[in-house]
Formats: structure tokens, C-alpha cells, sequence
């Protein structure tokens, strides 16, 4: 079984993000045809993820033209370019097939907050760390300059 694993662990992606049920995600997909590649984007609600390792599938659910519309990805495809998250839902269920039944104003999920308070607030620290590394980078590069001096100055 390990012999399995690691030969799986090598098709598998390492830059996808983390999301769930509730979610509202882009999943851009690479299309063929003929001799021509192009990108589609497949906008909607992850309705629920099964699955692990290179088997691992998540399905998205949206609504077109008055038609609910449902797509299964497999997490690791080589079709899959990229997964943007929209939005984060709050969601206390792994699987919402719920939604099948809903449409309109009931068919929406509330948005998680402090997720985005969290990543705010996280940004914030970040400038304020680069402004302190500046800073302390000027301090520095200035010491050395006073350093440089005076030891010309000695040496004259």
C-alpha cells in the first residue's frame, strides 16, 4: 500500500485550496477543441466533496437559466487549471443536496464574516511587518554609512 501511495502522491496537486460545502468557487477547466485549448469557467456552490487522494471529486451546483446545473470534478484533473474561492458559506452540513430541491431566495447560503476579518486583519499585520523590515533595513544601512565614515575618518 505504501508503494500505491507515493505513486499517487505524485500525480496529485499541491497548490489547490482549501474549501467546502457552501462554498461558492470558480473552477476554471481547460476544454479541447479540435486542435484549439481554451478555459471555461464553471461558477457555483460546492454541494459536497468525496472521495481522497487522486479519486478525491467535488461537485459544484449552479443555476442557468432557470435550470439548476450540477458538475462533478475530480480535484486532482490535469483539465482543472485553477479554483478560485468567491465566497466562504456557513454551512453545518458536508453534503447539501438540499439545494436540488430550493430555488430562488431559499436556495441561498449565508457568507462566513470573520473569514474576512480574519484575512483583513492578517493583511494589516503584513504591511506592518514590511513597514517594520523597512524600517530597520534604513536604521541599518544607515549605521553602516556612519560606520564606513567614521572609520575613513581614522584612517586619515
Amino acid at each position: 500500500m505504501k508503494r500505491i501511495a507515493q505513486i499517487e502522491r505524485s500525480y496529485m496537486k499541491d497548490d489547490t485550496p482549501s474549501f467546502s460545502a457552501g462554498d461558492t468557487v470558480k473552477v476554471h477547466v481547460k476544454i479541447k477543441e479540435g486542435d484549439k485549448e481554451r478555459i471555461q469557467v464553471f461558477q457555483g456552490t460546492v454541494i459536497g466533496r468525496r472521495g481522497g487522494g487522486t479519486g478525491e471529486t467535488f461537485t459544484v451546483r449552479k443555476i442557468s437559466s432557470g435550470i439548476g446545473v450540477e458538475r462533478i470534478f475530480p480535484l486532482h484533473s490535469p483539465n482543472i487549471s485553477d479554483i478560485q474561492i468567491v465566497r466562504s458559506g456557513k454551512v453545518r452540513q458536508s453534503k447539501l443536496y438540499y439545494l436540488r430541491g430550493l430555488t430562488g431566495k431559499s436556495a441561498r447560503i449565508a457568507e462566513k464574516l470573520f473569514d474576512k476579518l480574519a484575512d483583513e486583519i492578517e493583511v494589516k499585520a503584513e504591511k506592518k511587518s514590511a513597514k517594520k523590515e523597512t524600517k530597520t533595513k534604513v536604521t541599518k544601512t544607515a549605521e553602516k554609512a556612519e560606520a564606513t565614515e567614521a572609520a575613513e575618518k581614522t584612517e586619515e
